[in-house]
């Protein structure tokens, strides 16, 4: 899991139960991302709650979510 922690003191991570966050402070919880079914069968991850893009279609939920957390470390979770 990775933290990243401002200069105020904030810290922002992709959600994850390996730690207990409330043990940090006290907890904002947002979605970064909408991974939904399309009309036919496949799967998207809608990033627009954090300003990103959509990606896929993926042949499985799975896949969706993988790059989903992929985008997400790589372009929002990022020193600000």
């Amino acid at each position: 899991m990775q933290l990243v922690i401002a200069t105020n003191g904030s810290i922002r991570c992709v959600y994850d139960e390996q730690l207990d966050l409330a043990s940090l402070g006290q907890l904002s919880i947002q979605r970064g991302s909408h991974v939904e079914p399309t009309t036919d069968g496949q799967w998207t991850a809608d990033l627009s709650p954090v300003k990103g893009p959509e990606l896929g279609p993926f042949a499985t939920r799975t896949e969706a979510l993988a790059a989903e957390r992929q985008w997400l470390e790589t372009h929002w979770l990022t020193p600000t």
